[in-house]
Protein backbone atom coordinates (compact mmCIF):
# COMPACT_ATOMS: atom_id res chain seq x y z
CA UNK A 1 0.00 0.00 0.00
CA UNK A 2 1.18 3.56 -1.11
CA UNK A 3 1.73 6.23 1.47
CA UNK A 4 -1.39 7.95 -1.28
CA UNK A 5 -3.28 5.06 -0.25
CA UNK A 6 -2.41 4.90 3.85
CA UNK A 7 -3.45 8.44 3.91
CA UNK A 8 -7.50 7.68 3.79
CA UNK A 9 -6.85 4.84 5.75
CA UNK A 10 -5.54 6.57 8.83
CA UNK A 11 -8.23 9.27 9.25
CA UNK A 12 -10.15 6.66 8.97
CA UNK A 13 -9.36 4.71 11.76
CA UNK A 14 -8.55 8.47 13.31
CA UNK A 15 -12.23 9.16 13.11
CA UNK A 16 -13.41 5.40 14.45
CA UNK A 17 -11.28 5.83 17.03
CA UNK A 18 -12.40 9.53 18.08
CA UNK A 19 -16.18 8.65 17.87
CA UNK A 20 -15.13 5.47 20.07
CA UNK A 21 -13.64 7.44 22.64
CA UNK A 22 -16.44 9.85 22.62
CA UNK A 23 -18.95 7.53 23.07
CA UNK A 24 -17.18 5.68 25.85
CA UNK A 25 -16.03 8.69 28.05
CA UNK A 26 -18.73 11.37 27.61
CA UNK A 27 -21.16 8.12 27.59
CA UNK A 28 -20.99 7.71 31.03
CA UNK A 29 -20.99 11.36 31.82
CA UNK A 30 -24.28 11.66 29.66
CA UNK A 31 -25.96 8.76 31.74
CA UNK A 32 -24.82 10.34 35.03
CA UNK A 33 -26.89 13.20 33.67
CA UNK A 34 -29.85 10.85 32.36
CA UNK A 35 -30.09 9.27 35.85
CA UNK A 36 -30.10 12.59 37.82
CA UNK A 37 -33.62 12.49 38.65
CA UNK A 38 -34.09 9.27 40.02
CA UNK A 39 -31.72 10.19 43.31
CA UNK A 40 -32.50 12.00 46.21
CA UNK A 41 -31.66 15.49 46.45
CA UNK A 42 -28.71 14.96 48.58
CA UNK A 43 -27.28 12.69 46.51
CA UNK A 44 -27.03 15.14 43.13
CA UNK A 45 -24.03 17.05 43.60
CA UNK A 46 -22.10 13.79 44.59
CA UNK A 47 -23.44 12.70 41.49
CA UNK A 48 -22.26 15.68 39.33
CA UNK A 49 -18.48 15.60 41.34
CA UNK A 50 -18.08 12.30 39.68
CA UNK A 51 -18.03 13.44 36.57
CA UNK A 52 -16.97 17.13 37.51
CA UNK A 53 -13.43 16.67 36.54
CA UNK A 54 -13.87 14.82 32.89
CA UNK A 55 -17.03 15.43 30.98
CA UNK A 56 -15.82 18.75 29.21
CA UNK A 57 -12.93 17.03 28.13
CA UNK A 58 -14.47 14.32 27.08
CA UNK A 59 -15.99 16.15 24.62
CA UNK A 60 -12.66 16.83 23.31
CA UNK A 61 -13.43 13.53 21.38
CA UNK A 62 -16.54 14.75 19.49
CA UNK A 63 -14.97 18.06 18.33
CA UNK A 64 -11.74 16.15 17.07
CA UNK A 65 -14.03 13.33 14.76
CA UNK A 66 -16.24 16.64 13.38
CA UNK A 67 -12.89 17.94 12.56
CA UNK A 68 -11.20 14.94 10.85
CA UNK A 69 -14.13 14.59 8.97
CA UNK A 70 -14.15 18.51 7.66
CA UNK A 71 -10.63 18.40 6.67
CA UNK A 72 -10.30 14.90 6.06
CA UNK A 73 -13.43 13.86 3.98
CA UNK A 74 -14.50 16.91 2.93
CA UNK A 75 -17.13 15.38 0.76
CA UNK A 76 -18.69 13.08 3.37
CA UNK A 77 -18.87 16.06 5.67
CA UNK A 78 -21.26 17.56 3.51
CA UNK A 79 -23.32 15.18 2.59
CA UNK A 80 -23.97 13.82 6.29
CA UNK A 81 -24.15 17.56 7.91
CA UNK A 82 -26.94 17.86 5.26
CA UNK A 83 -28.52 14.89 6.12
CA UNK A 84 -28.66 15.11 9.79
CA UNK A 85 -29.05 18.86 9.90
CA UNK A 86 -31.77 18.99 12.69
CA UNK A 87 -30.19 16.31 14.94
CA UNK A 88 -26.77 17.59 14.93
CA UNK A 89 -28.56 20.83 16.03
CA UNK A 90 -30.77 19.16 18.88
CA UNK A 91 -27.61 17.66 19.55
CA UNK A 92 -25.73 20.83 20.49
CA UNK A 93 -28.77 22.33 22.00
CA UNK A 94 -28.91 19.52 24.42
CA UNK A 95 -24.97 19.77 24.87
CA UNK A 96 -25.19 23.65 25.55
CA UNK A 97 -27.97 23.18 28.01
CA UNK A 98 -26.09 20.91 29.62
CA UNK A 99 -22.65 23.26 30.37
CA UNK A 100 -24.91 25.90 30.84
CA UNK A 101 -26.93 23.71 33.91
CA UNK A 102 -23.63 22.26 34.70
CA UNK A 103 -22.06 25.61 36.07
CA UNK A 104 -24.92 27.97 36.79
CA UNK A 105 -26.44 24.64 39.81
CA UNK A 106 -24.14 25.01 41.56
CA UNK A 107 -24.69 28.59 41.99
CA UNK A 108 -27.94 28.81 41.79
CA UNK A 109 -30.97 29.71 44.95
CA UNK A 110 -31.92 26.50 46.67
CA UNK A 111 -35.62 26.89 45.04
CA UNK A 112 -33.98 27.55 41.56
CA UNK A 113 -31.31 24.43 42.00
CA UNK A 114 -34.21 21.88 40.70
CA UNK A 115 -34.66 23.81 37.49
CA UNK A 116 -31.07 23.15 36.61
CA UNK A 117 -31.09 19.46 37.60
CA UNK A 118 -33.89 19.68 35.43
CA UNK A 119 -31.93 21.07 32.43
CA UNK A 120 -28.91 19.43 33.06
CA UNK A 121 -31.06 16.11 32.54
CA UNK A 122 -33.03 17.36 29.28
CA UNK A 123 -29.73 18.45 27.90
CA UNK A 124 -28.37 14.86 28.16
CA UNK A 125 -31.48 13.20 27.09
CA UNK A 126 -31.84 15.55 24.11
CA UNK A 127 -27.87 14.46 23.03
CA UNK A 128 -28.43 11.40 23.60
CA UNK A 129 -31.45 10.75 21.69
CA UNK A 130 -30.22 12.76 19.04
CA UNK A 131 -26.87 10.30 18.72
CA UNK A 132 -28.23 7.57 18.40
CA UNK A 133 -31.00 8.81 15.92
CA UNK A 134 -27.79 9.97 14.01
CA UNK A 135 -26.56 6.89 14.19
CA UNK A 136 -29.19 4.97 13.31
CA UNK A 137 -29.74 7.37 9.92
CA UNK A 138 -25.86 7.15 9.51
CA UNK A 139 -25.49 3.19 9.32
CA UNK A 140 -28.32 3.01 6.84
CA UNK A 141 -26.72 5.25 4.69
CA UNK A 142 -29.25 8.06 5.16
CA UNK A 143 -31.62 5.49 3.48
CA UNK A 144 -35.51 6.34 2.96
CA UNK A 145 -38.77 4.45 4.08
CA UNK A 146 -40.16 3.46 7.31
CA UNK A 147 -37.76 0.81 8.31
CA UNK A 148 -35.10 2.81 8.06
CA UNK A 149 -36.42 5.36 10.08
CA UNK A 150 -38.06 3.09 12.38
CA UNK A 151 -34.35 1.38 12.27
CA UNK A 152 -33.06 5.23 13.30
CA UNK A 153 -35.64 4.99 16.11
CA UNK A 154 -34.64 1.79 17.49
CA UNK A 155 -30.98 3.23 18.13
CA UNK A 156 -32.17 6.11 19.63
CA UNK A 157 -34.27 4.30 22.16
CA UNK A 158 -31.10 2.22 22.80
CA UNK A 159 -28.51 4.52 23.62
CA UNK A 160 -29.97 6.28 26.49
CA UNK A 161 -30.33 2.51 27.72
CA UNK A 162 -26.59 1.75 27.00
CA UNK A 163 -25.66 5.90 28.26
CA UNK A 164 -27.31 4.61 31.69
CA UNK A 165 -25.39 1.16 31.74
CA UNK A 166 -21.98 2.89 31.65
CA UNK A 167 -23.13 5.85 34.25
CA UNK A 168 -24.12 3.51 36.63
CA UNK A 169 -20.93 1.44 36.58
CA UNK A 170 -19.42 4.66 36.67
CA UNK A 171 -21.16 5.74 39.76
CA UNK A 172 -20.53 2.46 41.63
CA UNK A 173 -16.93 2.95 40.68
CA UNK A 174 -16.23 6.62 41.62
CA UNK A 175 -19.07 6.79 45.01
CA UNK A 176 -19.79 5.00 48.22
CA UNK A 177 -22.76 4.62 49.91
CA UNK A 178 -26.55 4.83 49.51
CA UNK A 179 -25.23 6.27 46.47
CA UNK A 180 -23.38 3.59 45.70
CA UNK A 181 -26.13 0.75 46.19
CA UNK A 182 -28.34 3.37 43.98
CA UNK A 183 -25.94 3.25 41.19
CA UNK A 184 -25.83 -1.26 41.54
CA UNK A 185 -29.48 -1.10 41.30
CA UNK A 186 -29.34 1.58 38.28
CA UNK A 187 -26.86 -0.23 36.10
CA UNK A 188 -28.01 -3.72 36.69
CA UNK A 189 -32.20 -2.47 35.76
CA UNK A 190 -30.26 -0.62 32.51
CA UNK A 191 -28.91 -4.62 31.33
CA UNK A 192 -32.78 -5.93 30.61
CA UNK A 193 -33.14 -2.97 27.71
CA UNK A 194 -29.69 -2.63 26.57
CA UNK A 195 -29.95 -6.76 25.59
CA UNK A 196 -33.58 -6.15 24.11
CA UNK A 197 -32.06 -3.09 22.02
CA UNK A 198 -28.42 -4.80 21.09
CA UNK A 199 -30.82 -7.85 19.80
CA UNK A 200 -33.24 -5.67 17.67
CA UNK A 201 -30.09 -3.94 16.06
CA UNK A 202 -28.34 -7.24 15.02
CA UNK A 203 -31.41 -8.56 13.53
CA UNK A 204 -32.60 -5.32 11.81
CA UNK A 205 -28.92 -3.92 10.90
CA UNK A 206 -28.68 -6.87 7.81
CA UNK A 207 -32.67 -6.50 7.20
CA UNK A 208 -31.85 -2.70 6.33
CA UNK A 209 -28.55 -2.94 4.68
CA UNK A 210 -28.17 -5.29 1.53
CA UNK A 211 -24.59 -4.86 2.01
CA UNK A 212 -24.39 -5.84 5.93
CA UNK A 213 -26.32 -8.78 5.23
CA UNK A 214 -23.74 -10.23 2.32
CA UNK A 215 -20.99 -8.93 4.32
CA UNK A 216 -22.54 -10.86 7.81
CA UNK A 217 -23.28 -14.12 6.22
CA UNK A 218 -20.57 -15.03 3.73
CA UNK A 219 -17.97 -17.51 4.77
CA UNK A 220 -15.59 -17.70 6.06
CA UNK A 221 -16.02 -13.86 7.45
CA UNK A 222 -19.46 -15.37 9.70
CA UNK A 223 -17.43 -17.70 11.46
CA UNK A 224 -14.62 -14.98 11.77
CA UNK A 225 -17.11 -12.16 13.29
CA UNK A 226 -18.91 -15.08 15.84
CA UNK A 227 -16.74 -14.17 18.72
CA UNK A 228 -18.21 -10.35 18.52
CA UNK A 229 -21.80 -11.26 19.83
CA UNK A 230 -20.39 -14.24 21.63
CA UNK A 231 -18.34 -11.90 23.98
CA UNK A 232 -21.23 -9.03 23.93
CA UNK A 233 -23.05 -12.33 25.30
CA UNK A 234 -20.98 -13.37 27.82
CA UNK A 235 -20.08 -9.20 29.33
CA UNK A 236 -23.69 -8.72 29.39
CA UNK A 237 -24.17 -12.12 31.44
CA UNK A 238 -20.84 -11.63 33.58
CA UNK A 239 -22.39 -7.69 34.63
CA UNK A 240 -25.41 -8.96 35.37
CA UNK A 241 -23.68 -11.39 37.71
CA UNK A 242 -21.25 -9.35 39.14
CA UNK A 243 -23.73 -6.72 39.79
CA UNK A 244 -25.39 -9.14 41.92
CA UNK A 245 -21.62 -9.88 44.36
CA UNK A 246 -21.27 -8.05 47.40
CA UNK A 247 -17.71 -7.32 46.72
CA UNK A 248 -18.87 -5.11 43.53
CA UNK A 249 -19.04 -2.31 46.03
CA UNK A 250 -15.27 -2.84 47.15
CA UNK A 251 -12.19 -4.46 46.04
CA UNK A 252 -14.41 -5.16 42.47
CA UNK A 253 -15.97 -1.86 41.40
CA UNK A 254 -14.09 -1.09 38.49
CA UNK A 255 -15.05 -4.56 36.99
CA UNK A 256 -19.10 -3.62 36.37
CA UNK A 257 -17.51 -0.27 33.70
CA UNK A 258 -14.87 -2.49 32.39
CA UNK A 259 -17.65 -5.04 31.38
CA UNK A 260 -19.69 -2.21 29.92
CA UNK A 261 -16.91 -0.89 27.98
CA UNK A 262 -16.55 -4.55 26.60
CA UNK A 263 -19.96 -4.26 25.44
CA UNK A 264 -19.94 -1.30 23.96
CA UNK A 265 -16.40 -2.42 21.92
CA UNK A 266 -17.59 -5.30 20.31
CA UNK A 267 -20.59 -3.04 18.97
CA UNK A 268 -18.07 -1.07 17.89
CA UNK A 269 -16.29 -3.51 16.29
CA UNK A 270 -18.92 -4.97 14.27
CA UNK A 271 -19.78 -1.64 12.92
CA UNK A 272 -16.67 -0.97 11.55
CA UNK A 273 -16.62 -4.23 10.14
CA UNK A 274 -20.13 -3.49 8.41
CA UNK A 275 -19.07 0.25 7.27
CA UNK A 276 -16.05 -0.45 5.94
CA UNK A 277 -14.80 0.68 3.22
CA UNK A 278 -17.92 3.29 3.05
CA UNK A 279 -17.40 6.61 4.65
CA UNK A 280 -21.24 6.81 4.08
CA UNK A 281 -22.75 3.03 3.23
CA UNK A 282 -22.97 2.36 -0.05
CA UNK A 283 -22.00 5.76 -1.50
CA UNK A 284 -18.97 6.99 -1.06
CA UNK A 285 -15.69 5.31 -0.27
CA UNK A 286 -12.98 6.28 2.31
CA UNK A 287 -10.60 6.96 -0.78
CA UNK A 288 -12.95 8.65 -2.81
CA UNK A 289 -14.44 11.05 0.11
CA UNK A 290 -10.63 11.89 0.81
CA UNK A 291 -9.09 15.23 0.41
CA UNK A 292 -5.81 15.79 -1.74
CA UNK A 293 -2.84 13.83 -0.84
CA UNK A 294 -1.21 16.62 -0.27
CA UNK A 295 -3.64 18.23 2.09
CA UNK A 296 -3.63 14.85 4.12
CA UNK A 297 -0.09 15.25 4.19
CA UNK A 298 -0.22 18.13 6.31
CA UNK A 299 -2.63 17.04 8.04
CA UNK A 300 -1.04 13.79 8.67
CA UNK A 301 2.11 15.44 10.72
CA UNK A 302 -0.75 17.45 12.57
CA UNK A 303 -2.37 14.52 13.84
CA UNK A 304 1.06 13.03 14.83
CA UNK A 305 1.10 15.82 17.99
CA UNK A 306 -2.25 16.88 18.29
CA UNK A 307 -3.94 12.89 18.99
CA UNK A 308 -1.14 11.79 21.38
CA UNK A 309 -1.25 15.40 23.55
CA UNK A 310 -5.41 14.49 23.57
CA UNK A 311 -4.45 11.10 24.83
CA UNK A 312 -1.66 11.72 27.41
CA UNK A 313 -3.38 14.76 28.76
CA UNK A 314 -6.85 12.66 29.20
CA UNK A 315 -4.91 10.14 30.91
CA UNK A 316 -3.04 12.16 33.18
CA UNK A 317 -6.64 13.88 33.98
CA UNK A 318 -7.75 10.20 35.09
CA UNK A 319 -5.12 9.37 36.79
CA UNK A 320 -5.23 12.55 39.19
CA UNK A 321 -8.78 12.23 39.59
CA UNK A 322 -8.64 8.46 40.50
CA UNK A 323 -10.08 6.94 43.46
CA UNK A 324 -13.52 8.26 45.06
CA UNK A 325 -15.20 11.55 44.27
CA UNK A 326 -15.26 13.64 46.58
CA UNK A 327 -17.70 16.77 47.23
CA UNK A 328 -18.24 19.24 44.70
CA UNK A 329 -17.06 22.55 45.35
CA UNK A 330 -16.65 25.84 43.68
CA UNK A 331 -14.85 27.75 46.43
Amino acid sequence: MSFEQFLPLYFFVILGVAMLLYVLLDGFDLGVGLLLPLAPDADKDRMIAAIGPFWDANETWLVLGVGVLLIAFPQAHGQILGALYLPVTAMLIGLILRGVAFDFRVKARDHHKYLWNRSFFAGSLIATLAQGWMLGRYVTGFGEGAGHQAFALLIALTLPAAYVMLGGCWLLLKSEGALQENARRWARASLVPVALGLLLISLATPWVSETVRERWFAMPAFLALLPIPLISVLALAGLAWVLQRPGVRDEFAWLPFVLAVVILLMGFFGLAYSLYPYVIMDRMTLWSAAASTPALTVIFFGTLVTVPAILVYTAFAYWVFRGKSTPLNYG
